[in-house]
């Protein structure tokens, strides 16, 4: 217990010394592939943001300072897990490095607000104080050119220089790009700016067609329902896969007075979001049966 307080004690420490000191804390959210690490430095240039939170990794300007890239795990609940900071070690290194880093702003980009909350909060960051869409920065056709891309081709981007990966995840890195911004109304530059992105293709995602069993799905759908909110109960996951992709039916079990019943589209979509970002299948369906609200679960 006093261990317990302790380490309370210092995460509350930590916040308020950030506000002290100024730090605010903004959000790039949007669908899995639609371009949000491609997109991350444009937005970080118009927010003059020193630091960006990206699946795992803290980046400055074009380095990479601290995490570890969860592209780079082979198992993909272990990639879920390692982008929302689980893993003690992992995030205590990213919250040394910021507490030792100079820094007044800081962008976090996730499938969903509820993702890039529970990532400021491990990292004992300030609440954020403003959410950017992918949909504000990026038009329908360059969003759905990303989702094509991630699909049929199994690409990602990390948002740093190829120098930057293979120091460490050279197994992934499979191209490098030059990012060219114009000037142009909302995003106004005093010059045009050159971004350089690394193209990889992450580990759990080098294996051709992918398929996954209906245990594994079950499993990470556990997590995400524990990650979303621990009151919900998941009693039985039923999956079918045909050529338009996964369907999944979830029977959950609620208490009474649970406020989950009027975000069950909420957890739906981070349920989807999830899977899809970190496994590469396809999810053509999935509905959510609420067997049961009760006081004895």
């Amino acid at each position: 217990m006093g261990l317990m307080m302790l380490s309370d004690f210092k995460r509350f420490y930590n916040h308020v010394a950030w506000i002290l000191r100024g730090v605010k804390v903004f959000a790039l959210i949007g669908r899995s592939g639609t371009g949000k690490s491609f997109r991350a430095q444009l937005v970080a240039q118009k927010y003059g943001i020193d630091l960006i939170i990206d699946d795992g990794l803290l980046i400055k300007g074009q380095k990479i300072l601290a995490g570890k890239s969860a592209k780079k795990e082979k198992a993909f609940l272990t990639a879920i897990r390692t982008a929302l900071f689980d893993d003690r070690r992992h995030r205590e290194d990213v919250r040394k490095t910021l507490e030792d880093e100079p820094f007044k702003k800081i962008l976090i980009i996730g499938t969903s607000e509820r993702m890039v909350h529970k990532i400021a909060e491990r990292l004992g960051l300030p609440t954020i104080t403003k959410v950017v869409k992918i949909e504000e920065i990026a038009t329908e056709e360059e969003i759905e050119t990303a989702i094509n891309s991630r699909k049929n081709e199994g690409k990602h981007v990390i948002p740093v220089p190829a120098v930057e990966v293979k120091r460490n995840y050279s197994s992934i890195l499979l191209d490098t790009v030059r990012v060219f911004f114009k000037k142009n109304i909302g995003f106004v530059f005093s010059k045009d700016k050159v971004f350089e992105k690394s193209v990889v293709r992450p580990e759990y995602g080098k294996r051709g067609r992918i398929t996954i069993s209906e245990p594994a799905l079950t499993q990470m759908v556990l997590h995400c329902a524990d990650e979303y909110d621990q009151a919900i109960i998941i009693k039985k996951v039923i999956v079918k896969n045909d050529y338009k992709g996964y369907k999944l039916k979830i029977h959950i079990h609620i208490p009474f007075g649970s406020q989950i019943s009027g975000n069950i589209h909420e957890f739906q979509s981070y349920v989807i979001e999830n899977l899809e970002r970190y496994t590469g299948i396809m999810i053509a369906s999935l509905d959510i049966v609420v067997d049961d609200i009760s006081t004895n679960i």
